[in-house]
C-alpha cells in the first residue's frame, strides 16, 4: 500500500524531485534556469521539460528581450555569457586589462637627471647670492678717502693700503691679557703694507711703522678743519695715530706720490679670531723666538700657529736682529699664508669653516665706502699669489736712519718703483 499522501505517489513524482518536493529522497543537480533572448514565450507554449509553461506553480519569466523586460533600453545583465563580474571585454580584477597589476613605466633618467641638476644649480644660486647679501652687510665702511685731499691721480692696476692696528676694542680683560696686549688708550698701528694687483704679478710691500715721513696739509675727519703743511716729521704710524685712517692714507699718498684706492684694517682680535676659524696656519718659524713683549715663545721649524700664536709672532720685534724690518718681513709671510689657507677647498667648500671665518673677518674688518666684496676678494687671492711665489714682497727701500732717528727711504729707488707699480709694469727694485 502506498504511505505517500495522494498525488505524491512514486509513480507521478517523475520530475518533481527538486525545487517545491517534499521528497525525503535527494534531488538530483538542478539546472539554472536560461534566459532568453528573443520573443517571449506565448500561452500554452511547452516550458521546462517538456511541461506546460504555466503548470507546477511555476511563475510567468519576465522577457530579456530588452534587457530587463521593460522595453528597450539597451541593457544586458551578461548572464547570458557567463560573466558574474567585471566589465565588458573581460576587465575586471586581476583581469589582462586590470590597472593595479599592469606593469610599471620605466624611469626616465634623463628627466630625472635633468630636474635634480636644475634644482642643485638652484640652490646654489639662491645660497650664493645669501651668502653675499649677508656677507656685503657685515662690512664696516667706515673710512671716506673722500675727505682725502690733494690727492695723486690714479694709475694703472689698483692699490690696496692694508693696515694691521691694536685696536683693542670688543676685548674683555681676560682677552687682553692671553693675547699681551695691554690696555693702552687709543689706536695705533703696528704694520702697513700696499698691494698692488693689476695685469702681472701682485707686489707686496711694506712700509714699516718707524718710516720717517713729512705730515702734509690734510682736512680733519671729523672736524672737516684744514690743518696746513708745517714741514713736521715723524714715525708713518703717529699719522694713524693722530687722525685716523684718512690722515694715514694721505701721508702715503704726499710721501709716495701713489694712489690709493682702497683702505683695508684689521685689529688685534679679528686677526686672531679668523686664524682660530681656519684650524691655524702653518709657518716655518726661522730661528727661536721668545719675546715677553708680545708673548712669542716659540721654536724653529715648520708648525701651525693658532691665533694667539700668531698675533705673537707679527707683532714680535725685540727679539728679531732686524728689529722692525725683519718684524715686516715676518708679517708679509704670515698673512700670505693666511690668504692662501682662507682659499683653500677645505675652506672654501666647508661652510662649517667658511661662514666662522667670514664672520670672524668681516666682524672685524674696516674697509674704505667704495670697497665691495669683489675687490676684498680680489685682495686676499692676490695675497695668496704672493704667498705661491707668483708675486713678489717687500719692504719699501731703506737708504738708512734720518737725523731723527726714523728709517729714511731711498728717494730714487722709491721713485722707480712708485713709477713701476703706476705703470703696473714688473718691480725690479729691490727693498732691505
Amino acid at each position: 500500500m502506498n504511505d505517500w499522501p495522494e498525488g505524491f505517489s512514486g509513480d507521478n513524482r517523475g520530475s518533481r524531485y527538486g525545487r517545491g518536493s517534499s521528497s525525503a529522497q535527494p534531488e538530483s543537480a538542478r539546472v539554472m534556469r536560461q534566459v532568453r533572448r528573443g520573443p517571449a514565450a506565448s500561452p500554452g507554449q511547452a516550458g521546462y521539460g517538456g511541461a506546460p509553461a504555466y503548470g507546477g506553480g511555476v511563475p510567468p519569466q519576465p522577457s530579456y528581450v530588452d534587457g530587463g523586460g521593460h522595453g528597450g533600453d539597451g541593457y544586458d545583465s551578461g548572464y547570458n555569457t557567463g560573466q558574474v563580474y567585471g566589465s565588458p571585454g573581460g576587465r575586471g580584477p586581476g583581469g589582462p586589462g586590470d590597472g593595479l597589476y599592469e606593469p610599471r613605466p620605466a624611469p626616465n633618467w634623463r628627466r630625472r637627471i635633468k630636474v635634480t641638476a636644475i634644482t642643485l644649480v638652484t640652490l646654489l644660486v639662491v645660497t650664493s647670492v645669501g651668502t653675499y647679501f649677508w656677507a656685503d652687510s657685515k662690512l664696516n665702511r667706515d673710512v671716506d678717502l673722500s675727505k682725502v685731499i690733494d690727492r695723486p691721480e690714479a694709475g694703472e692696476g689698483t692699490n690696496y693700503l692694508i693696515v694691521g692696528s691694536d685696536s683693542r676694542k670688543g676685548m674683555s680683560a681676560e682677552e687682553k691679557k692671553k693675547l699681551h696686549t695691554g690696555s693702552a688708550e687709543g689706536k695705533r698701528t703696528d704694520s702697513m703694507m700696499i698691494l698692488h694687483t693689476g695685469g702681472g704679478a701682485p707686489t707686496l710691500i711694506s712700509l714699516p711703522r718707524d718710516s720717517n715721513v713729512t705730515i702734509p696739509s690734510f682736512k680733519g675727519s671729523d672736524s672737516g678743519k684744514l690743518y696746513p703743511a708745517t714741514g713736521r716729521q715723524t714715525k708713518l704710524n703717529a699719522a694713524y695715530a693722530e687722525d685716523g685712517p684718512e690722515l694715514l692714507v694721505r701721508t702715503v699718498e704726499a710721501n709716495t706720490g701713489l694712489h690709493i684706492d682702497h683702505y683695508v684694517e684689521i685689529g688685534f682680535a679679528g686677526f686672531a679670531n679668523i686664524v682660530d676659524a681656519v684650524g691655524g696656519v702653518e709657518m716655518n718659524i726661522p730661528q727661536d723666538i721668545k719675546d715677553t713683549k708680545s708673548g712669542a715663545d716659540l721654536k724653529k721649524g715648520t708648525q701651525t700657529l693658532d691665533g694667539e700664536q700668531a698675533l705673537a709672532f707679527v707683532r714680535t720685534r725685540y727679539a728679531l736682529r732686524g728689529s722692525d724690518l725683519d718684524r715686516t718681513k715676518n708679517q708679509q709671510k704670515f698673512l700670505s699664508a693666511l690668504a692662501n689657507q682662507v682659499a683653500t677647498p677645505g675652506t672654501v667648500l666647508n661652510p662649517f669653516k667658511l661662514y666662522p671665518t667670514m664672520s670672524a673677518g668681516l666682524d672685524t674688518l674696516v674697509v674704505d665706502k667704495d670697497m665691495s666684496l669683489f675687490d676684498l676678494a680680489s685682495m686676499f687671492w692676490a695675497m695668496k699669489g704672493v704667498s705661491g711665489g707668483e708675486g713678489k714682497s717687500m719692504n719699501m727701500p731703506i737708504a738708512g736712519n734720518s737725523p731723527n732717528g726714523n728709517l729714511q727711504w731711498n728717494t730714487a729707488k722709491v721713485k722707480t718703483l712708485v713709477n713701476e707699480l703706476k705703470n703696473d709694469d714688473p718691480v725690479t727694485v729691490s727693498g732691505n
